[in-house]
Order: structure tokens, then sequence, then C-alpha cells
């Protein structure tokens, strides 16, 4: 049976990281453009970062949490061979497409977070065009969260199909690895 602490664990990480990225998204940086006192040049003012500092904790703590599934599980790597049967074939869906949803998590969270951390640093001259403010696009971060929570749904589904494959795993011959060489009557 699979550990029910690990996935409490697992589930208590990803949590924290779906609520770091939504927070994310909702406190992106905004920017407006100011004119000098001496009206000579526009530039932009940016309000708060804080939605960096949630990115990249909504990063690492689903990084944390993968690492513990796949630690766990031996990242199918290790470890004895798993029964063959639906359990094992259903694992091994689930380990691709966990790796396919944290991967696409991990991308926005990141990209999210360096788009939002850039400030744009020139300035205008009255008259001219105005500047580029740049920010995050609104959606980056929310695509993360989503990703995050499709990566914590499969990556517990895995776990558990992973730990019923290996539990149910029969060794031909009741374990014996050599030839039975008892006396003959």
């Amino acid at each position: 049976m699979a550990s029910k602490l690990l996935l409490i664990i697992v589930f208590v990480f990803d949590l924290i990281a779906f609520g770091l990225a939504v927070a994310a998204e909702q406190r992106r940086s905004t920017a407006r453009i100011v004119q000098d006192g001496e009206a000579n040049y526009n530039y932009c003012v940016y309000d708060s970062d804080i939605a960096t500092g949630y990115g990249v904790g909504a990063f690492l703590f689903l990084m944390v949490s993968q690492v513990l599934i796949m630690v766990a599980s031996r990242c199918f790597c290790c470890g004895k061979p798993l029964s063959p049967g639906g359990s094992r074939a259903c694992a091994v869906i689930l380990f691709i497409i966990c790796w396919v949803f944290f991967f696409i998590a991990e991308v926005c969270l990141l990209a999210g977070s360096v788009e939002n951390a850039y400030h744009t640093k020139y300035r205008t001259i009255f008259g001219a065009d105005l500047p580029s403010c740049e920010t995050v696009r609104k959606g980056v971060f929310a695509a993360g969260a989503a990703f995050v929570f499709f990566t914590a749904i499969v990556s517990e589904f895995y776990y558990v199909s992973y730990s019923s494959a290996r539990e149910s795993f029969q060794p031909y011959g009741g374990g014996e690895t050599g030839v039975g060489m008892g006396t003959y009557k």
C-alpha cells in the first residue's frame, strides 16, 4: 500500500505551490508612466515585486514534491520489478503525464517570475513615444497554477498505481532463485 504520510506531505507541498502560484497571478507587477518634475522625460514606475517571490516559492515547492514522489518510487530506475498488469501500465502512463505536466508548470512559473522581475530601465525624452513598460502577461502564473494542480493529481495517482504494482509482484517459483538440488527418492 502507498505511504499515507508521503501522500499527505506531497499534497500539502502541492497545495502550497498552488496557493503561491495563484497569489503570484493576483499580485503581478503593474507599471505606469510618470513624467519627471521638470517635464523633460517620461519613465516607468513599477509597483510591488512580490509576485516574483511567490512564483519562485511555487516553483520550489512543486520541485520538492516531485522529488519526493520520484525518490519514493525510485523513478522507475531501481528497485524490484513491477508486476505485469493494469497497475503497471497505469503507472507508466501516469509517470509520463506527471513529468510533462511538471515540466509545463515549472516553465510557466519560472518564466513568469523572470518576466515579472524584469523592469525596463530606459526613459524617453518629452514629446517622443511613451516608454514601453513591460510587465508579465496576464495568465502566465494562472497557467502555472493550473499545471501545478494537474501535476498534484497525476503524481498522487502515479504513486498509488506504482505502489499497487510493486506490492503485488511475486517472483517466479515463490522467490527461489536457483535450481532446487534436493535428494530424489
